[in-house]
């Protein structure tokens, strides 16, 4: 009897690491996609069994006791080698499949990624994806992504980077900004207009460029600028240069149409802006022994569609 018994708390035991992961009741229903009411209830249901509290609760926090953490260290390998398997076997199915979560960043998602995304589900309608619209950098596997996307100089020596596309920063304002204030001929002379910056840190904000054909290897200009409006956020930036406000300095990505039809224009394009953005986008993901054929499917769809660039 007793030997049944345990055998009726796998399940139990899974959720209490879940619970261990995401560090509260709520967060884990969401993440095993129950009531908290069940999740409390099948807690509740291992420590009777287990004849010893697991968690400690107060109002405003949760803990795993010493003997929890103990359970949950002893069958974490366990219950990631059974996700891996079942991965795998599902993998054996002639289309991807299954729910993909995916971050990325707010202004490169709703401008690039979410047409990509619907031409893929058309592709492969057994696969579900549910984006997270963020520009703050997830803790990937605590918060179950399968999948982000990201612009960074140097992805986690810890994940699984691949490279989607190159895109560069690019100094925009209206030709009508340009005709009524004049266009600057040197990174210099941005000192005397109004530039929409995106804000790195309470200093005051400063650009750097390098000439695209270069006098001399290294050389490079650091200019003190400022004006009225800053966001960050690239389509703020962009919609504020669109009212002629100001100079903007923005990724390629979220101009692209607005460059096509020359709403706004190139400023300085003898002169390449360097260290605003990073120079790379690439799909990441916590590194596993196996890849879900659905990720797969997704970066290869991502890669063939970012391929042509944004200018």
């Amino acid at each position: 009897m007793e030997e049944q018994k345990i055998n009726t708390l796998w399940a139990h035991l899974h959720w209490l690491g879940v619970l261990a992961q995401q560090g509260s009741y709520t967060a884990a229903a969401a993440r095993l996609g129950v009531s908290k009411a069940a999740m409390s209830q099948r807690i509740a249901e291992l420590e009777r069994a287990a004849k010893v509290t697991l968690v400690q609760r107060t109002t405003r926090s949760l803990r795993l006791t010493e003997a929890g953490q103990k359970l949950v260290d002893d069958t974490r390998a366990s219950f990631e080698q059974i996700e891996q398997s079942f991965a795998q076997v599902r993998d054996l199915a002639e289309q991807p499949s299954g729910l993909l979560r995916v971050t990325a960043p707010v202004a490169f998602a709703r401008q690039q990624l979410v047409p990509l995304f619907a031409a893929f589900l058309k592709d492969f309608p057994d696969v579900r994806i549910e984006l997270d619209l963020s520009d703050r950098l997830s803790a990937l596997a605590t918060e179950g992504y399968d999948l982000a996307i990201r612009h960074t100089a140097r992805p986690p020596d810890t994940h699984v980077a691949w490279a989607l596309c190159t895109t560069e920063s690019v100094l925009l304002a209206t030709p009508a900004y340009l005709r009524q204030w004049g266009e600057p001929k040197s990174p210099s002379a941005l000192q005397a207009h109004n530039c929409l910056h995106y804000p790195r840190s309470q200093d005051s904000p400063a650009w750097t460029f390098e000439p695209r054909k270069p006098l001399q290897v290294g050389e490079r200009i650091t200019v003190p600028v400022s004006g009225n409006f800053a966001a960050n956020n690239s389509e703020a930036l962009r919609e504020a240069a669109l009212t002629g406000a100001g100079i903007a300095l923005m990724p390629d990505f979220s101009a692209q149409a607005e460059l096509r039809k020359g709403q706004l224009v190139r400023v300085l394009p003898a002169w390449k802006p360097v260290g605003a953005f990073a120079e790379t986008i690439y799909a990441i993901r916590p590194y596993a022994p196996h890849v879900p054929r659905a990720v797969t499917a997704l970066v290869a769809c991502l890669r063939e569609g970012l391929a042509g660039g944004f200018c």
